[in-house]
């Protein structure tokens, strides 16, 4: 088997993919031109991983999510469409301005009653979230922040979970770079505390995938929550 060598192979099996499985869709479309026109980094998840997310929600019949990392809101779209009736989904943004864009891109898809964006730093807002009456259990999170800090964001959602809750975290593999043991960049030494702590964390059963395509070389973890 001849196994795809070049970024051009990637992204037309990508283009492929999206062509037959991820149909056009025009909120998703405006969501993704309003972050370009505000000025954005064009770091949100592709179609193809934003249907992932909401096959995942929808499979696992999740009621709650909590999102870290928001940007324009493209995966909080994915994710809040695959709610029930009553869902609700909070995503923690630390950037004023992506939170500005992410929530009028909500609004325009009309789930803003379902979506709600809070800003701050989601390390300072996870403790003040985790105190209000009734926060969590989440049946579901979606990590995609600062790398730095994804050993800390896993803790938490743990500290917000319940036994079968599914934890999803995206850029793990870091072009290759997280099995790099002797790495000093922060993003790689964030992405292998996280890896370390799962690995030794009984609570939780997980594993990870190598992706391709238009975002490059890359991969998410997917875990569950066991007790």
């Amino acid at each position: 088997m001849t196994l795809p060598s070049s970024l051009d192979q990637w992204n037309a099996v990508a283009g492929y993919i999206t062509e037959r499985l991820v149909p056009a869709d025009d909120v998703l479309t405006a969501a993704l031109e309003a972050s370009e026109a505000a000025g954005l980094p064009s770091i949100a998840v592709s179609p193809n991983e934003g249907r992932l997310l909401h096959l995942l929600a929808k499979v696992q019949g999740a009621r709650t999510v909590l999102e870290i990392g928001t940007l324009g809101g493209y995966s909080t779209i994915w994710l809040a469409r695959a709610l029930p009736e009553g869902g609700r989904l909070i995503s923690l943004e630390y950037d004023p301005a992506h939170a500005d864009v992410a929530r009028a891109n909500i609004a325009r898809a009309g789930l803003d009653k379902i979506a709600e964006v809070r800003t701050g730093a989601a390390l300072d807002t996870l403790p003040r979230m985790a105190a209000e009456p009734g926060a969590g259990p989440f049946d579901m999170f979606f990590i995609d922040a600062d790398k730095q800090n994804n050993a800390r964001y896993v803790e938490w959602a743990l500290r917000l979970s319940r036994p079968g809750s599914l934890v999803i975290v995206d850029n793990v593999v870091r072009d290759g770079k997280v099995a790099d043991a002797v790495s000093k960049d922060p993003a790689i030494m964030g992405t292998r505390e996280m890896f370390d702590l799962i690995a030794a964390e009984p609570r939780l059963e997980a594993t990870a995938v190598q992706t391709v395509g238009p975002k490059g070389y890359d991969g998410f973890l997917l875990a569950r929550v066991v007790s």
